[in-house]
Parts: structure tokens; sequence; C-alpha cells
């Protein structure tokens, strides 16, 4: 297999979505784009006016207009919104045209004008208010514009990737949702993505428990009796490569995490915490399970310092930069196959 692409198998540019206008996402993009200039073609979809002030920009009918946009002018799929953004301000009268630019990012990464996904942070709650959006959030939208029952969230940096199986549900809640089969599916679906997006030919999962000590043979909980190691074992049964039930307090110390190339975690704040005090500002979270390459940065809106420039652009950079990658080594696969 040749190591680089060639002009023709390039990908298209990434799309950009605007997310919540009065957060910190307009400013990051312009940030991002002066940071990255051509290394990684991208454009914004959202309304320019939106914009922090005096930024440089351009507008573009269609991606492959990206090539000639200068590396300094963020390139600009223009959706005009109904209202201004007002900095640190949820505004749900603009709730319907952040809903509508998402779905149209999804039609332009489907349609293949552009070659992966990364979303800018939402509000929820003024979706809610402003659209009556019915979706816990931007995961659950993508998988019902994709038509995707099950969809897999992992947070990635440069020294630790981490799945949770199960995620925004009480803690209380997870040993009734964490079943077999749920177990099994995120296994599934991690283990494809990270040969298909990430070049790993036998990928090693590393998976952990859910009760300290990994019950303890137990006496702290049976959930790694009932339900982990039944798992763990058929999928061994086919040349899944995994380790566990692991013991969590000891996963994540640098020599533990030299053995494997992804962490399967059983809650929220189990796989959460490691990657956040590892790398808080350069995380990326992917969406794993699509027909499409999703990523997005690990934060939030940050209404409390929008419009003030003090917004790091780290995280959206790290999320583009991925996305971009993802997207190359889709673009040598299917070169290599035709």
């Amino acid at each position: 297999m040749p190591s680089s692409v060639g002009p023709e198998a390039l990908p298209p540019p990434v799309a950009l979505t605007c997310g919540e206008p009065s957060g910190i996402g307009p400013e990051l993009a312009v940030k991002a784009r002066l940071s990255l200039g051509r290394d990684l073609p991208f454009f914004w979809i959202g309304d320019p006016a939106h914009l922090p002030p005096d930024s440089r920009w351009a507008a573009i009918s269609d991606p492959a207009d990206c090539a000639r946009v200068a590396p300094d002018t963020l390139p600009v799929l223009r959706h005009d919104f109904p209202a201004p953004a007002r900095p640190g301000e949820p505004s749900p009268e603009n709730a319907a045209s952040v809903i509508a630019v998402i779905a149209r990012g999804v039609e332009l990464v489907q349609s293949g004008a552009a070659s992966a996904l990364c979303t800018a942070p939402i509000h929820k709650k003024a979706l809610k208010d402003g659209a009556n959006f019915a979706f816990p959030g931007h995961t659950e939208y993508l998988a019902h514009l994709a038509g995707v029952d099950h969809v897999v969230m992992m947070l990635a940096c440069d020294e630790l990737r981490v799945v949770p199986v199960t995620i925004h549900i009480p803690l209380a809640a997870v040993p009734q949702e964490l079943t077999p089969a749920l177990l099994e599916q995120t296994i599934r679906i991690t283990d494809a993505a990270l040969r298909r997006d990430f070049g790993l030919a036998r990928p090693r999962l590393a998976v952990a428990g859910v009760n300290p000590h990994a019950g303890e043979g137990g006496t702290m909980g049976r959930e790694e009796i009932e339900v982990i190691e039944p798992v763990i074992a058929a999928l061994r049964g086919e040349r899944f490569n995994l380790a566990g039930p692991l013991s969590a307090d000891t996963m994540f110390h640098a020599a533990a995490r030299a053995r494997y190339d992804a962490a399967i975690c059983m809650y929220h704040d189990q796989a959460l915490i490691p990657i956040k005090t590892i790398d808080f500002s350069g995380g990326v979270n992917l969406t794993l399970g699509l027909p499409f390459i999703r990523t997005s940065p690990d934060h939030g809106t940050a209404f409390d310092i929008a419009g003030r420039d003090l917004a790091d652009p780290d995280s959206l950079i790290a999320a583009l930069r991925m996305a971009g990658s993802m997207a190359r080594r889709r673009a040598r696969a299917g070169a290599a196959a035709r």
C-alpha cells in the first residue's frame, strides 16, 4: 500500500458546524483557521454575523471552494440565522437554525461533499426551549439523522482512548443498564472503529470492572462475574484481543496505558476523569458507529468566557485534526480497494 495519498485520493474538506452561536464556538472557528491554515482544509457552517468583530471570512458556495480561500481567512458556508448572537446568553430564538446547521452538515458528509463532520458545542436547554429539541444531545440526533440504532462515544487524546459503556445516567442506574448485549455491542463497535479509522490490525482493548478491585471475586459485587467476564470470554473465542475485567484504579497510569489501545469503561466518570486529567484541553469526542466520521471538542459552550477572546482552541484543533486524519485513512483504504 502506498504511504501517502495521491492528489486523486485527497479527501474533501471537513465540515465544522457553528454550534450555539452565543457560546465560544464562533471565536474558536476563527482561531482554529488561523492555527491550521492550509494544513487541514475545513469550512464553517453558520451565520457570519455571529463571528467575532473584525474576523476574516470568505463566503463559499461549495465545500470545494475552500482551496481558493486565503489561509488566514475562514471559509464560510453561509446559513443565516433569525437573531443576533449575544455572547454568554443562550439564544433559543436561534435554536431551529442551530439544528438545521447540524442536519446540513450531515447531508454534506453523507453526499461526499465533506469528508467528515466536526461539531461545535450546542446548548441543549436552548434547543429544547426554542425548538422542542427531542434528543438528549448531539450524539443521539446524529444517530437519528443517520438511521443508526446504537452508537458509541469515545474520548481520545494522544495518551489515551476511553469508551464509556453507559453514559449520561445516574450511577445508581449503571448496574441495571449494564447488560451483556450492551457491553458486547460497545466492544464490537470500538474494535471495528480502531481497525478502520486508526489503522490498528488487532486492537488491544482493556475492559474495566464496575466495582472496586473488579469485584474482588464477587465480594464487592457480582457484575464482573455475571455480566463482564462472560462477554469477554465469548469475544475472545472470536479472537478479540481483550484484557479484563480490570480494576479501574490501576488502569490509567503510564505503564498500564502502554498495554492497550483503548479502555472500555463501565460508566461516565470512570472513563472521563482519567482522560480529562491527562489532557484537559486536547481531548476529542468521537461518535463511533455512524456511517460517517464525527468528532467534537471535549468541552461545552463556555458562556462565562464567550466573546472575551479567552477561549482555548486546542480541543477544537485536535478534533479537526483527528477528523482529517480519519478521513485520509479512509481515502487511502478506498483507493487501495479500487
